[in-house]
């Protein structure tokens, strides 16, 4: 896609998700509990996504891999392997915010 408003629809329907190791694409496929293999962009500057998606990989949610590496990932891939995310907490969030500003 060259850009969308909301990737929503498609992500609903999807059996596995390939994709960048944006924080916003990671966290939203996640949270649709769908399977992901994020293929890192090495040539940004800092290399952030590859920070994301090893922490993600360590955490047994997603594959991870660069665009060398992606046919042997979907070969060898188990995606039984990976963890459901767990669901947001904003509530505490909320609270922790709070109590930095005082408010509580």
């Amino acid at each position: 896609f060259r850009f969308k408003d909301s990737l929503a629809e498609e992500l609903q329907s999807a059996d596995l998700v390939i994709s960048h190791a944006g924080a916003g694409s990671c966290l939203e496929t996640l949270e649709k509990g769908k399977p992901l293999i994020v293929v890192i962009n090495d040539k940004l500057m800092d290399n952030h996504q590859l920070e994301l998606a090893k922490q993600l990989h360590r955490d047994g949610y997603v594959l991870y891999c660069n665009c060398s590496t992606l046919v042997e990932t979907l070969q060898s891939m188990n995606l039984s392997a990976l963890k459901p995310f767990p669901p947001g907490q904003p509530d505490k969030f909320a609270s922790f915010l709070d109590k930095v500003f005082g408010l509580q």
